[in-house]
């Protein structure tokens, strides 16, 4: 799948690899969200291939530029999507800054994501990434401040390493970024 396939997804006029379409996926549920696992490469593109679902496209100077400028915000969507699976959402600042905080179901939907080894927090190391990516930055810095308060509180669970992914992706050094998921996934061979 190439750019332009990703570009006409988030523009409504085309579907995934999976023949589905961006509203489609916008209107699930949480349980959905979080037990169907080929969507994420289609709402948080990288510029690197996913080893998860090879069927993704990837972004490219070309996309990442008209992402800049036209589709910011259908990315805002699909992120506060994904904050409100979390329990979190985003709180407008005066001077168009931007907070991610806990929302009031954060206890209950915690519980499906906070977890050691969570398929979840690499979800959110991709989706901090790709915001950079498309121009979002500022939106990254604000749920990597979240997700390090959250942390504070669930050091165990989270655990450093995680920590060390998150702001590997908002700072977007993909050379760190590439050696930590190296890392990770030659420890997980290797533990099997």
């Amino acid at each position: 799948m190439n750019a332009n396939t990703l570009i006409t997804f988030y523009q409504g006029k085309g579907s995934d690899a999976a023949g589905r379409m961006i509203e489609e996926i916008w209107a699930w549920d949480h349980h959905k969200l979080e037990w169907t696992h080929d969507y994420i490469q289609w709402l948080f593109p990288l510029k690197e291939k996913s080893r998860f679902n090879p069927d993704a496209p990837v972004l490219n100077a070309g996309s990442i530029y008209h992402f800049r400028q036209y589709l910011q915000q259908q990315v805002l969507r699909s992120f506060k999507l994904m904050l409100s699976c979390y329990g979190l959402r985003p709180v407008e600042k005066s001077g168009a800054s931007v907070q991610i905080v806990k929302g009031n179901n954060f206890k209950d939907r915690s519980l499906f994501w906070i977890s050691e080894g969570n398929h979840n927090y690499l979800r959110i190391s991709r989706i901090l990434q790709s915001l950079v990516l498309v121009g979002l930055a500022e939106h990254a810095r604000a749920f990597f401040d979240c997700l390090r308060k959250i942390y504070q509180e669930e050091k165990e669970e989270i655990g450093e390493e995680t920590l060390s992914y998150w702001k590997a992706a908002t700072i977007r050094k993909p050379n760190k970024i590439k050696q930590l998921f190296d890392e990770h996934f030659q420890n997980a061979l290797t533990t099997s």
